[in-house]
């Protein structure tokens, strides 16, 4: 199984925000918004339903950031 480095704090990854340019703020696992299990369930199993069809085959993490300048989200890929 692979590693997420941003999960588990091994390093901060920083986004800027494509509409205003300013840094965006990580709000965890995209997955972890699923539903109210989703946080506790098996990450390789969420990674093979999760709508990004090569997630699991790529060992990346989909990450969810929001600017809290003008509250624009993206998703962004952290190679495990």
């Amino acid at each position: 199984m692979a590693v997420c480095p941003v999960c588990n704090g091994l390093k901060d990854a920083v986004l800027m925000c494509t509409n205003c340019g300013q840094a965006m703020l990580e709000f965890g696992k995209l997955m972890d918004y699923y539903d109210d299990y989703s946080p506790y369930m098996e990450i390789d199993l969420l990674k093979l339903e999760d709508g990004f069809s090569d997630n699991y085959k790529r060992h990346t993490c989909a990450h969810l950031y929001r600017c809290p300048h003008c509250q624009n989200e993206e998703v962004m890929f952290i190679k495990e």
